[in-house]
């Protein structure tokens, strides 16, 4: 009598990969990137802004005067898309930019009150909750994490500029 080979049971072979640590692993980013995408959601449908430019505007409130070059450090971003986010809150008459007296290239941003509003209405942190939670990291942790993100950005085809980018824009 033949025998007969079932073919494989891949409902069977799909739960084995996600047992595996590579599976697991790669739950844990859906989460980080669902609970990231969640709070920019949230913070678009209740504020009407970008989680970039929500925590610009929040930078800005905290520190009145700040200047763009100040702005883009806080947000290790580049100054370029800094000044990207100040031209759109400007434009929504959400800050004033001010020229400053010994440098005119030089800008001093300052909230309005139509920006306080909107920081009191928006979800917090106003930071994103990824940057939250990376500061709440012990430095340990930090060091082990960014080595070990290191390898797995060696591996996957990247452009080095994405690194100064702002998630929510």
């Amino acid at each position: 009598m033949p025998m007969t080979v079932s073919p494989p049971n891949t409902a069977l072979h799909a739960s084995d990969a996600a047992d595996e640590p590579a599976g697991r692993v790669l739950r844990q980013f859906r989460l980080v990137f669902n609970a990231v995408k969640t709070h920019f959601q949230q913070v678009q449908k209740s504020a009407g802004l970008g989680g970039a430019q929500l925590w610009a505007l929040s930078l800005i409130a905290s520190s009145e005067g700040l200047g763009v070059n100040d702005l883009a450090r806080s947000m290790d971003i580049h100054q370029s898309t800094a000044s990207n986010i100040v031209r759109a809150l400007a434009a929504r008459h959400l800050i004033d930019v001010k020229r400053t007296e010994a440098d005119r290239r030089s800008v001093r941003l300052s909230l309005r009150p139509e920006g306080r509003l909107l920081l009191q209405m928006a979800p917090s942190p106003f930071s994103g909750v990824l940057p939250q939670a990376l500061a709440r990291l012990s430095e340990p942790t930090l060091a082990r994490l960014e080595d070990d993100l290191a390898e797995l950005i060696a591996l996957i085809d990247t452009n080095e500029r994405d690194a100064n980018l702002p998630l929510g824009l």
